[in-house]
């Protein structure tokens, strides 16, 4: 004898079972905690420099800094305040890293195709480059540019003339400086209209040569208008920007632009070290690209410079990119060994010589922090966008 057993009708499931529930309430959970540990090591911070007779705040930042700085972007002199000294650091440090990802890119990109080059002495010499300083310290180059090669030059006195414009020195390379007179402004107005209008003439090359096949040289002929367009602003306006050469006078040279040693060696070292992890970087990204595109874009008749840059390239760029990105972060980040040879960056400036005179850690370490960290968040997201632009999208 057998009987159905009786179903059992579902409840209301309690709200705890639910995974999606459970789910919020431990982040939630997690955000709280985190929250007040922060919370609590601020207050356990305040209350000890208090205790200690330390003042908080950012008052000091208008305070008289009463030191000079070897280097400024911007007009700077002693009597100026702990927030100018700031503004100089940051400068410098942009600077540097934008000078340093520019040319890392330019080195990095020659190398890294070089390394693939069918000349077996091209090949070998961009292998042993890359060998030779990606695994030497950073550090260490900096020293050896700094103290070996720069700090070997000859005086002001005996510096090594370039044509009567130019010196270079143990203190540094002395360039001429332009001087902007009336009219001036419309060689920059010229050059920003040709920027643009170049920007426009390549996108819409791009444009018609997907549409048609045919090639518009935009290339050339935006080289041409951005060169071309300010030289005539330039003469139309009667030459409106001359130019402060220097000249030797008692024991250092006065006028034109001095670039410091300090920045030439912290340039090259963060230049060439960087450049071999982005010359890798280029070769796997060109090595992944599958051969068959090479050779189909060869058998229809284009050259060889030509299939790299239109074929091989772009394809490339989806792989290249991303780790192109913490490159440049590294570059960024590692300019602030510049401490170590005196170049004024933000970390040397601000964190260093601001911080002995103030003793405001705590509101120095965070704002140079913020720095980096903002430094660091504007170049992701603009190798982002790009990084979208660039990508391969289906029709």
């Amino acid at each position: 004898m057998s009987s159905d057993p009786t179903p059992l009708k579902p409840g209301n499931p309690k709200p705890w079972n639910d995974p999606r529930v459970r789910s919020v309430a431990f982040q939630l959970i997690a955000i709280a905690a985190v929250a007040w540990i922060g919370y609590s090591l601020f207050q356990n911070t305040i209350s000890n420099m208090e205790s200690r007779g330390i003042r908080t705040g950012f008052g000091f930042l208008n305070e008289t800094a009463g030191f000079g700085i070897i280097m400024s972007l911007i007009d700077y002199n002693e009597t100026m305040t702990y927030a100018r000294t700031f503004l100089v650091g940051l400068t410098n440090t942009l600077l540097v890293s934008g000078l340093g990802i520019l040319f890392a890119t330019i080195v990095g990109f020659i190398v890294g195709i070089a390394r693939l080059s069918t000349n077996w002495l091209v090949a070998k010499l961009a292998l042993a480059y890359i060998e030779i300083f990606r695994n030497v310290p950073l550090l260490l180059q900096i020293f050896f540019w700094y103290f070996a090669v720069l700090g070997t030059l000859p005086g002001p006195r005996q510096a090594l003339d370039v044509g009567g414009v130019a010196f270079l020195s143990n203190r540094g390379i002395i360039i001429p400086r332009p001087v902007f007179e009336a009219g001036a402004g419309w060689i920059g107005i010229a050059l920003i209209i040709a920027l643009i209008a170049s920007a426009v003439m390549v996108i819409w090359a791009r444009r018609r040569q997907a549409a048609t096949g045919r090639i518009f040289p935009a290339f050339p002929l935006a080289s041409a208008l951005i060169l071309g367009l300010p030289a005539l602003a330039y003469f139309v306006m009667g030459r409106p920007v001359g130019w402060d050469i220097p000249a030797m006078g008692g024991f250092n040279f006065s006028g034109g632009i001095t670039a410091i040693p300090e920045l030439g060696a912290l340039l090259l070292a963060l230049t060439i070290y960087t450049a071999t992890f982005i010359a890798e970087i280029v070769r796997s990204g060109i090595v992944s690209v599958s051969s068959g595109q090479t050779e189909a874009a060869l058998a229809l008749g284009l050259p060889p410079r030509r299939v790299l840059r239109l074929v091989v390239i772009p394809q490339a760029l989806r792989v290249i990119i991303p780790p192109l990105t913490s490159q440049y972060l590294n570059l960024t980040k590692n300019s602030s060994l510049a401490v170590a040879i005196g170049y004024p960056d933000l970390v040397n400036v601000f964190m260093g010589t601001s911080l002995n005179q103030t003793g405001q850690a705590v509101e120095i370490v965070a704002m140079t922090m913020a720095v980096y960290l903002a430094i660091s968040l504007s170049i992701s997201l603009l190798m982002n966008i790009y990084n979208r632009a660039v990508a391969l999208k289906e029709r």
